[in-house]
């Protein structure tokens, strides 16, 4: 009986400790514009930066704007919202630019702008990274999100699938780690549909060619549209084999791979995910992944804290903000 109730009292303790836990972010990856191209704007996102307890945040355009079609009868809103196609929108990077750069000095260190307006599949997008880097220099902080294998989007996109080994990305990723960018690359694991890892020898293959460049693999390889679909039971695995045998590997865990993969129907995190992070501490990062729309940042974050509270406390405040700065460049 007393050993019973010092078990619950130890338990009332330590959830009393964790609830009572604050973080600081570091959001690593963050859009400014959605779909058409539009944002709520630069104020709006500093606003919510603020409320969240985000310091600093990762800012890239999109690489794509949706089309409205000639046959649609009304504007879509998001990339699924029609049927018409989506294409390579360059223009993107310099929004993000004008954006941050219209801040005071001070609000602008806040940010760590991604160039990502290229198309993935063209050996000319080099061209497109080195004109960013000449006409914005010391800006940039990394390249992405790269669009390669993206499920809907990609179906709907103009033009030849991405892959992250295509050729076109090999100058890139060179590009990248001569100048000590990390490449944040959309690379989904598999299709929609087919309950093996289809395309992971294809970002197996680019980590092993381009061991110099820092590669964050966005939501670990899963996407919503993954997730409506099937549940991946050899993710797991195939994550924790890949982090032990590439070190140029990270992991952005922003919302597609927290359910149903880090956290179960009732909000508690998994053993192994908390496993994983806990023998790569250094190799997992936090991200909102919002798009133009940055009202919900604080809410978004907040759905992570079941796991940060589970975590020992210097591994959580590596996985919400370090982790990420960590990678960015040395100015």
């Amino acid at each position: 009986m007393i050993k019973a109730l010092g078990v619950i009292l130890l338990s009332l303790a330590v959830a009393s400790h964790a609830s009572a836990r604050t973080y600081s972010y570091a959001d690593a990856h963050q859009h400014y514009v959605d779909f058409l191209q539009q944002s709520q704007g630069i104020e709006a996102l500093v606003q919510a930066m603020d409320e969240a307890g985000v310091s600093s945040s990762m800012l890239s355009g999109l690489s794509v704007v949706k089309k409205w079609d000639a046959n649609e009868p009304k504007r879509p809103i998001y990339y699924m919202g029609d049927d018409a196609a989506l294409y390579w929108y360059s223009l993107t990077d310099v929004m993000v630019a004008r954006a941050i750069q219209s801040l005071p000095p001070l609000q602008q260190r806040r940010f760590h702008p991604f160039i990502t307006g290229f198309n993935a599949t063209d050996l000319n997008a080099i061209d497109h990274i080195r004109r960013m880097l000449e006409w914005y220099p010391g800006f940039w902080q990394g390249i992405g999100e790269v669009f390669t294998r993206h499920d809907d989007l990609t179906a709907l996109t103009y033009g030849e699938p991405g892959r992250a080994n295509h050729q076109a990305m090999d100058a890139i990723y060179a590009l990248a780690a001569e100048y000590d960018l990390p490449v944040l690359v959309h690379a989904n694991i598999t299709s929609t549909r087919m309950p093996e890892p289809l395309y992971l020898a294809e970002f197996e293959q680019a980590l092993a060619m381009h061991p110099r460049t820092k590669i964050i693999w966005a939501h670990a390889g899963t996407s919503g549209a993954i997730n409506r679909r099937q549940v991946l039971p050899f993710l797991e695995n195939e994550l924790e084999r890949l982090l032990g045998r590439y070190p140029n590997l990270y992991v952005d865990l922003s919302w597609s791979v927290l359910r149903p993969y880090i956290l179960d129907q009732q909000g508690r995190p998994s053993p192994r995910w908390l496993q994983l992070i806990k023998s790569y501490p250094d190799r997992f990062m936090l991200g909102s992944d919002l798009v133009g729309t940055f009202t919900p940042l604080k809410a978004t974050l907040e759905e992570f804290t079941p796991l940060l509270d589970a975590l020992p406390l210097q591994v959580a405040q590596r996985l919400a903000k370090d982790n990420f700065l960590a990678l960015l460049p040395k100015r």
